[in-house]
């Protein structure tokens, strides 16, 4: 069903400010579609990640969907600490994914570097090398924090 009235986005980043909600974006709030980079860690958080794509979470009730390719996917989904060497990849599937496009960090790894932190190697967050819409703090977060990160994502797009 479409919305009653057409819907409006407040201020982002992604998006100019008061343009209207089309009906391609109205799908993309509906049906976000994910890709799923690990950058690198121990891949707690990558667990966490399926486990919420189960039945028992059921992150699909959002109508989301985990996707191979960037060129198919509105949200990029980052685990892990970003190093060096993953820094150029992120930003290579970041610029293959079409517009609009979201990045959500997950673990502690990834939103502030975690134990990582001021390591030669490693850079002190995702945000330091892309945009980041939402955040999910943990290690790891538990499956509901993942949700609830994709939910708060999902209000932005919407607006709300």
């Amino acid at each position: 069903m479409l919305p009653s009235k057409p819907l409006r986005f407040k201020d982002s980043t992604h998006f100019r400010s008061g343009e209207t909600l089309g009906l391609v974006s109205w799908a993309r709030a509906s049906s976000p579609w994910l890709i799923h980079f690990n950058s690198a860690g121990c891949n707690a958080c990558d667990i966490e990640i399926v486990a919420a794509l189960t039945p028992r979470f059921d992150l699909e009730r959002f109508g989301a969907l985990l996707k191979g390719s960037p060129r198919h996917a509105d949200v990029l989904v980052v685990t892990g600490t970003v190093t060096r060497q993953t820094r150029d990849r992120i930003v290579r599937v970041w610029e293959q994914m079409p517009e609009p496009k979201f990045a959500v960090a997950v673990g502690n790894c990834c939103v502030s570097g975690g134990v990582f932190r001021g390591c030669y190697n490693s850079y002190p967050g995702l945000d330091s090398v892309i945009p980041v819409a939402a955040y999910v703090y943990g290690c790891p977060p538990k499956p509901e924090n993942i949700i609830h990160g994709v939910a708060t994502l999902l209000g932005k797009i919407r607006g709300g």
